[in-house]
């Protein structure tokens, strides 16, 4: 009987301790899933109850896993054009690519996923959480859901760190280590490149504070019922998240001072991997004595559109070595005669790199893939073409696991040098493993971290004392503009007195003079 009534305690105990989670990630692409999923599964496996926003939906049998979907369409049909060829994006800067594709892109998604079928009826139900974790990808009127629903925001990126939500919550900006996500410097710690910095920084967040923040607001205030007839700002709902957690870790990433609520957590879906090889693939990989090469260029930039000669070039040089290519490639339109090709519309990538015959793999950069790569310890040859990818892979390139090969620069020689380099030059394969046994040095896993600070959030109600206690100070005084200030002021007046002295000694001396010359 005593047990049965402990038993019936520990249950209870238990139950006390599950929340209600709202978990908002609706962006389609499959990249942006592939990192965010995990952590709401994780979440209901631990006991809560998870209802999610998604643009994917993910085949569970978790009871307790709730989802409701959005409607499925790509960016390129909400935006009313059809869908560019990607490569043509890499010489675009990095103010075109926010005014074509993250803005106009981030608006036109958010009300969509707003004016879905099944979210409008859920947005009119009456449901209650405990907590709300968003993802932070331009879509930031799904913050005021916090609010309808009176509970601590979370945020997750699939990025790096944010110099938008730096700014808001006064962490440290560092503008001379630190660049935004979605800027491309060749050589950041320059004079030009840190000028070039400084001016972006602040060219995204006006706008972003200004203008973009303001058009978020009113979908909010069209789309979602019950919120508070006082809206607060969405840049002061920015500035009082209680939790950010970011796709990155200082082992690869640059090392960054970071507020107690800024949690990094890269490499998150790879914690936890049960998935295994098809069995074609196991068996193709297995007998591969050679090696293989794997080419992706990510979930949203196609091989297939490559360009003629840069297509040949790929073909004649893959034709001249002896390791098996597999090629993620999108159409069936493709011949070759080269046998040591295999191609597929889609590979499992991380159960791919984690086999140990993968010598190289051919990327665009995308931060997904590239963690993947450093997680099993996998030298990387980077094609770089918008957004972080250049970054991320002039990290790789500076840690001496891989090379970078600009879009403009692929042809036959190029391609073949910098391949024929990686496979022969062991520092390669031995940097990379380097890197890998770093990066999974931790004393949790990263989905076990970001479970845990959830879960903290959720047991100290928000957890305001995380968050930085100058968010109470005016910018002025944050900065200590008001102390420098009065300091210059007495600097000024001190030497304005000491100049007044001089003078009043100078004209002491000169009536002593003239009094003297006249005696004589």
């Amino acid at each position: 009987m005593i047990k049965i009534n402990i038993f019936i305690l520990l249950a209870m105990f238990s139950y006390s301790e599950c929340a209600n989670i709202l978990y908002v990630i609706p962006f389609t692409s499959r990249s942006h899933t592939i990192m965010l999923k995990p952590i709401g599964l994780e979440l209901a496996r631990k006991g809560h109850n998870v209802t999610v926003i998604t643009g994917r939906l993910e085949k569970t049998d978790l009871p307790n896993y709730h989802q409701i979907q959005i409607d499925h369409k790509e960016i390129w049909e909400i935006l009313g054009t059809e869908r560019p060829n990607v490569f043509t994006m890499t010489e675009i800067s990095a103010e075109e690519f926010h005014n074509l594709i993250l803005w106009r892109g981030g608006l036109a998604f958010t009300e969509m996923a707003l004016n879905s079928s099944q979210v409008r009826q859920f947005l009119v139900e009456d449901n209650k959480f405990d907590l709300v974790i968003s993802e932070q990808f331009y879509q930031e009127a799904m913050y005021t859901l916090a609010l309808k629903y009176q509970a601590p925001l979370v945020l997750v990126t699939t990025f790096g760190n944010c110099m938008r939500h730096n700014i808001a919550t006064r962490n440290p900006l560092q503008l001379a280590t630190v660049i935004p996500e979605f800027l491309q410097l060749t050589d950041p710690t320059s004079f030009w490149g840190r000028l070039r910095n400084v001016y972006f920084t602040f060219y995204e967040f006006v706008w972003w504070r200004y203008w973009y923040l303001v058009e978020q607001e009113q979908l909010a205030k069209k789309y979602i019922p019950g919120l508070p007839n006082h809206l607060p700002s969405l840049y002061d709902i920015q500035r009082n998240v209680s939790l950010l957690m970011i796709n990155s870790h200082f082992s690869f990433d640059s090392a960054i001072a970071y507020l107690p609520n800024i949690v990094e957590i890269g490499g998150v879906h790879l914690s936890h991997s049960i998935e295994k090889l098809p069995k074609d693939l196991q068996t193709l990989l297995d007998k591969a004595t050679d090696g293989v090469i794997y080419v992706s260029f990510g979930s949203n930039v196609r091989s297939s559109e490559l360009p003629t000669d840069k297509m040949e070039a790929f073909l004649k040089v893959f034709s001249e070595v002896n390791q098996t290519i597999l090629w993620k490639w999108e159409d069936d339109k493709l011949k070759t005669k080269s046998k040591n090709i295999v191609f597929r519309k889609w590979f499992p990538q991380k159960e791919i790199l984690s086999h140990p015959n993968i010598k190289v793999f051919i990327s665009h950069g995308g931060l997904i893939g590239t963690q993947e790569a450093i997680f099993h310890g996998v030298p990387i040859i980077g094609v770089p073409i918008y957004s972080d990818q250049y970054n991320n892979l002039l990290q790789v390139q500076n840690f001496g696991f891989g090379k970078i090969l600009r879009f403009d620069d692929i042809n036959e020689q190029n391609l073949r040098n910098k391949l024929i380099d990686v496979l022969s030059d062991n520092s390669y394969q031995i940097k990379a493993k380097e890197v890998s046994n770093r990066f999974k040095d931790r004393p949790m896993n990263p989905l076990d971290t970001a479970v845990f600070w959830i879960e903290y959030v959720i047991r100290h109600k928000g957890a305001d004392f995380m968050k930085n206690p100058a968010l109470q100070l005016s910018w002025l005084s944050y900065n200590m503009f008001d102390v420098c200030i009065f300091l210059l002021l007495v600097l000024i007046l001190f030497l304005y007195l000491i100049f007044r002295v001089i003078i009043c000694l100078r004209q002491y001396f000169l009536k002593n003079d003239l009094a003297k010359s006249k005696k004589l």
